[in-house]
């Protein structure tokens, strides 16, 4: 579960971002929606470490997370898909999967990543990442590399 408890952030000293934020997220998919500029793009990245909250706590499963490093969140399982996915002429997406994974990451557990993520391994695991992608499979594929990353 994660719990946000009066989270607060403010950008430059100056710009209230977040004020007094609280909410709570149990194990299931959820959708944050909102204006342009609203602020869920920030809440996704205090709570994913990149920023830091100025004022409130982060919990998960009872935890505080509100000072812990990226590195230690993700390895929590927190972590954060940019709205551009990552792009490198002539990788593959078995090579990106593989760079996400601890090294003895094997094929198959390549395929079963995608798979995870409702891609036909087949169908994608020797496709070009910057080749004939759409934004939804871009997607599939950052997440299938939090998935890989443990």
């Amino acid at each position: 579960m994660l719990e946000l408890k009066n989270v607060g952030f403010v950008a430059d000293d100056t710009v209230e971002i977040l004020k007094d934020v609280s909410l709570t997220i149990d194990e299931r998919f959820v959708a944050i929606t909102g204006p342009n500029g609203g602020g869920k793009s920030t809440l996704a990245k205090l709570i994913a470490g990149i920023y830091e909250p100025t004022s409130g706590q982060i919990l998960l499963d009872g935890v505080d997370i509100t000072h812990m490093s990226i590195t230690d969140r993700a390895n929590l399982g927190v972590s954060y898909a940019f709205q551009q996915p990552v792009r490198f002429k002539g990788l593959r997406v078995r090579d990106l999967l593989r760079l996400a994974a601890p090294k003895n990451t094997t094929l198959t557990d390549a395929c079963n990543f995608l798979s995870q993520v409702g891609l036909c391994a087949r169908d994608y695991i020797d496709r070009e990442v910057n080749d004939s992608l759409s934004g939804g499979e871009l997607k599939r594929i950052e997440i299938a590399m939090v998935l890989a990353r443990g």
